[in-house]
């Protein structure tokens, strides 16, 4: 009886030194805005580099301030039909977008703080888009049509609908006790559009030059720089160990995507990928040959974009992501997703960046 429970202690002490529950340190904090939520709508992509904008803000000036993200996505909307009309309807009309789209709708319309422009209409207090995506597709689905002439009424038909779902544009404001237009309010916020970059890696373009990745929502055809996937996850290092976020374009469809639990992760065996999602277990070395592979394939996609703004590492020494999502906070980790570095190099499409955060080696290689 004596050695039945001996070995039965044994067991248990060897299964709990093996599987081990994660433990998270800091290793780097970078200070961002809170996290808030996209609501029912598609707009990742514009909460994504709004919090990326609004960082750069503070590490720039030290000023805290709440941008709006619908006064992007207001300005993007009227690209993006253009775009799906003048291709004839062969292009995808949606509710997605990358990081660069609001860069360009910034350096076109200026930026305006979240109270100048709220993008919700009425008594509402959450986004939801759905049925203004609806009206739109109605809209533009007979313009696009080539058999029929293209009526010129067509862009003030669009601007209609955005103005009855969003609210009418904003020309003129006050903040903080001063007027302002948004192209002199992103004059006050010292940022430089211009200094902010996309680097990626895939093996079917040329390193160290720029692409346009062919992904649905590239709509408007956004350059990224090509790197090799180990200077990629340097360069992501280099910034954040430098006091810079980044914002981030990456496929969230993986089982071991987690926003409830907050944890993103590729584990080694199939077998593990419920387990891993509470327990530390051994990840996949991902080559660049895989990461290509699962690209192609369909397996990576861009299905969400978020904002880096840290580092953690567990009980064992993996370092993770500390990766700011727009979900709201009822989510694991307040909601902040810990992506490991094996889940960055394989899922991670792109990231934006100022030219200043990378590595002196990549800037020449880039020209930079």
């Amino acid at each position: 009886m004596k050695r039945n429970l001996l070995s039965v202690a044994l067991l248990t002490f060897a299964f709990s030194a093996y599987s081990q529950k994660y433990e998270f340190q800091t290793v780097k904090d970078i200070e961002a805005t809170p996290v808030v939520s996209q609501g029912q709508t598609g707009t990742c992509w514009s909460f994504s580099s709004t919090s990326f904008l609004e960082a750069e803000i503070i590490r720039i000036s030290g000023k805290q301030i709440d941008l709006s993200e619908m006064y992007n996505v207001r300005h993007t909307y009227p690209k993006k039909a253009w775009n799906y009309v003048m291709r004839q309807g062969k292009a995808q009309f949606s509710e997605g977008g990358l990081n660069h789209d609001v860069i360009d709708s910034a350096i076109g319309f200026g930026i305006v703080p979240a109270s100048a422009y709220s993008g919700l209409i009425g008594n509402a207090t959450t986004f939801n888009h759905s049925k203004m995506v609806e009206e739109l597709e109605s809209l533009l689905k007979p313009y696009a049509d080539p058999s029929k002439k293209l009526d010129p009424k067509w862009k003030k038909e669009v601007s209609d609908i955005l103005d009855k779902h969003m609210g009418a544009d904003v020309s003129e404001f006050t903040y903080e006790g001063k007027q302002y237009t948004p192209k002199s309010f992103l004059e006050m916020t010292k940022l430089k559009l211009g200094d902010y970059v996309t680097i990626s890696s895939f093996t079917h373009e040329p390193f160290y030059k720029k692409f346009i990745l062919d992904i649905p929502d590239n709509f408007s055809n956004g350059s990224f720089y090509n790197l090799p996937l180990d200077e990629f996850i340097q360069n992501i290092d280099n910034a954040l160990d430098n006091g810079y976020t980044l914002a981030l374009d990456a496929d969230v469809s993986e089982a071991t995507f987690s926003a409830k639990s907050g944890i993103a992760v590729v584990p080694e065996n199939e077998s593990d990928k419920k387990t891993i999602l509470k327990e530390i277990k051994k990840e996949k070395d991902i080559t660049p040959e895989f990461r290509q592979q699962e690209f192609e394939n369909f397996n990576t996609t861009d299905d969400h974009l978020m904002h880096i703004v840290g580092k953690l590492k567990d009980q064992k020494g993996n370092i993770y992501y500390k990766v700011k999502n727009s979900w709201g906070t009822d989510n694991g980790n307040g909601g902040y997703v810990y992506m490991s570095v094996p889940y960055m190099k394989l899922k991670a499409i792109s990231v934006l960046v100022s030219k200043d955060a990378l590595t002196k080696k990549t800037r020449k290689e880039l020209g930079l």
